[in-house]
């Protein structure tokens, strides 16, 4: 049936030509300036605007322009559209940064799943015990209990106490994200610091399979925390991205989020090979060994957490140096 339904609506279907790529007119712009370096421009012109406002001077207008007046040398003239959806994406970039380190500082990759492994997981009864893996879970559940409660009970009994409408504002509401995915690695570190403790002291220092006498409830409040850190942060970039660059670049704007998560695994999964590698030189053993126990998984996650402070640091000088927002400034 799906195939005769695409045969038959095959000749209904009106195919556009594909738009030219934003990335492509972002990399014009630049080309285009470069090409333009020469041309003097007024000296009323901001200096760290000056080189890109270069590609919208025309040199030739017969060979710049179509007689439509469209663009004919694209490469080498752009409109102000273009020239302005560069700034706005150059604009945004140190605060989209902080986004990075903050999955970097929040990712201490299978950690939360090893520590529920050699920890007690019962729970309600003893014959029911929670997956290993499954405890990720709770980060999620977290996001969306934490944005049900800002949004259903926060912001109506702080607008019904001020007695006029209150909402938190994009950069409060990344801060408040970032602070919390700082909290959670130092959540982290505390408990494993315990576990660990508590391993050694019952006899499985060589045992990293032991279940340790320690309940993996110890585990939620660090997932509490990310999911604080996610429901604030990650809501509050997509609605920066999208309050702050230009419509057309929608797309972009959806995109940044994943785009930054991505590179920070990567940046984690980097900062994870270097600490194994340093912490294991003179025969001493990792702090990400196989072994937790005989590991320091505590001493990671301080890490993580040290980055965070510094992230936190960072961004309160981007969110400072950028200024008010769009949708706040008036």
């Amino acid at each position: 049936m799906s195939a005769l339904a695409f045969f038959v609506a095959s000749p209904l279907y009106v195919n556009l030509e594909a738009e030219k790529s934003v990335l492509t007119e972002l990399a014009q712009v630049v080309v285009a300036s470069y090409k333009n370096r020469d041309i003097p421009l007024s000296s009323l012109d901001k200096v760290d605007t000056m080189c890109l406002n270069k590609a919208c001077v025309i040199r030739n207008s017969q060979r710049s322009l179509t007689p439509d007046g469209r663009v004919s040398e694209p490469w080498s003239f752009c409109t102000v559209n273009q020239v302005e959806e560069l700034k706005a994406v150059i604009g945004i970039i140190p605060i989209w940064s902080t986004g990075v380190l903050m999955s970097v500082s929040a990712n201490s990759g299978s950690l939360p799943v090893l520590q529920a492994t050699t920890m007690d997981r019962r729970i309600f009864t003893s014959n029911f015990d929670i997956p290993a893996g499954s405890f990720g879970l709770f980060s999620i559940i977290s996001m969306v209990l934490w944005l049900g409660f800002y949004d259903r009970l926060v912001l109506p009994l702080a607008s019904k106490i001020k007695g006029r409408s209150i909402r938190l504002g994009l950069k409060a509401k990344m801060g408040i994200g970032i602070f919390a995915t700082c909290l959670s690695m130092s959540t982290a570190a505390m408990v494993e610091s315990t576990r660990r403790k508590r391993a050694i002291q019952q006899g499985f220092l060589d045992d990293p399979q032991a279940v340790v006498n320690m309940s993996a409830m110890w585990l939620l409040p660090q997932h509490i925390l990310i999911g604080l850190g996610d429901a604030f942060n990650l809501i509050g970039q997509a609605e920066f991205y999208y309050t702050q660059l230009p419509k057309s670049m929608s797309s972009v704007a959806l995109t940044l989020n994943m785009l930054g998560g991505s590179i920070g695994n990567l940046i984690a999964s980097l900062i994870l090979n270097t600490v194994d590698d340093i912490t294991k030189r003179g025969n001493q053993e990792s702090w990400v060994s196989t072994n937790m126990n005989k590991g320091h998984y505590d001493y990671y996650c301080w890490l993580f957490c040290g980055l965070g402070v510094v992230n936190c640091l960072y961004y309160v000088a981007c969110s400072k140096a950028y200024g008010p927002c769009n949708e706040e400034a008036s």
